[in-house]
């Protein structure tokens, strides 16, 4: 038991990374362009054309450095998750193999936050500046981000957030429980081998509803937005599932308590 007791720490450990590198990239996708901090457009070059954008080496550089930055995060994320890396850290790290993915995706998105470099000189794809607009658009977007990031919240706990973070991994290992992906049916493990991003359409709400789009964030929504609609293979068979457990759930939150008066 000591042993295995040992695994307990390290998945908290790659948990409290994880949780809070999940609450950098809220402050870096949404209170950052939002509320203030670095400007994303702005300075007498904002509005310079997109042609003489692209030769100008004071915009090419940080954005050749930012697309170097996400498609290491892309890189990682897509290769650690790939059948033969999981077999083959499965073998040596076990039952923390999850929890080696979710401190090695947090580690790799930490790396895009801290080293990214906004282009504030470059044009921008729109940008709210005339009232009302300069005040309607941020609430606007400020609203539609708070929406998103309760209901990003809301379908992680549905799709059991401990498990995604290899927490219950490590506790059904301790207490000799198995591994808790055989206790799902075979439906549903076949919709997570094609849904690996359960928070598609409310991220990309996050990355695209912003009151300025400048050159450098249509750079990080462009490429994210492309990785995600990669990473999705819904087929009828997976919609018929999600449609039968959605019918389900309904049915038992209408039907009558027990005892309930006819």
């Amino acid at each position: 038991m000591a042993p295995a007791l040992l695994l307990v720490p390290a998945a908290l450990a790659s948990f409290i990374l994880a949780f809070g590198t999940g609450v950098e990239f809220v402050r870096f996708t949404s209170l950052r362009p939002l509320l203030g901090g670095i400007p994303e457009s702005g300075g007498p070059d904002a509005r310079q054309g997109w042609l003489a954008a692209l030769q100008d080496r004071s915009i090419l550089v940080p954005l050749a450095w930012d697309l170097g930055l996400l498609l290491l995060f892309v890189g990682q994320h897509s290769l650690m998750a790939a059948e033969r890396v999981k077999a083959w850290t499965s073998r040596y790290f076990g039952v923390l193999q999850r929890s080696l993915y979710v401190a090695c995706t947090a580690l790799a998105l930490q790396l895009v936050m801290r080293y990214w470099e906004p282009v504030p000189r470059g044009p921008v794809l729109w940008e709210a500046q005339a009232e009302p607009w300069a005040t309607w658009v941020p609430l606007l977007c400020f609203v539609l981000h708070v929406i998103s990031w309760l209901l990003i919240f809301s379908i992680l706990l549905v799709f059991d957030y401990a498990e995604l973070m290899g927490l219950k991994q490590v506790y059904y290992h301790v207490l000799g429980l198995g591994e808790p992906l055989a206790l799902k049916s075979p439906r549903a493990l076949r919709l997570f081998s094609h849904l690996r991003h359960p928070v598609c359409v409310e991220l990309l709400t996050v990355l695209w509803v912003v009151p300025t789009l400048g050159m450098d964030r249509l750079l990080l929504a462009l490429l994210l937005t492309l990785y995600l609609g990669l990473a999705h293979g819904l087929d009828q068979q997976d919609l018929r599932y999600l449609r039968a457990q959605l019918q389900r759930k309904l049915h038992l939150l209408s039907r009558p308590q027990d005892g309930e008066a006819e």
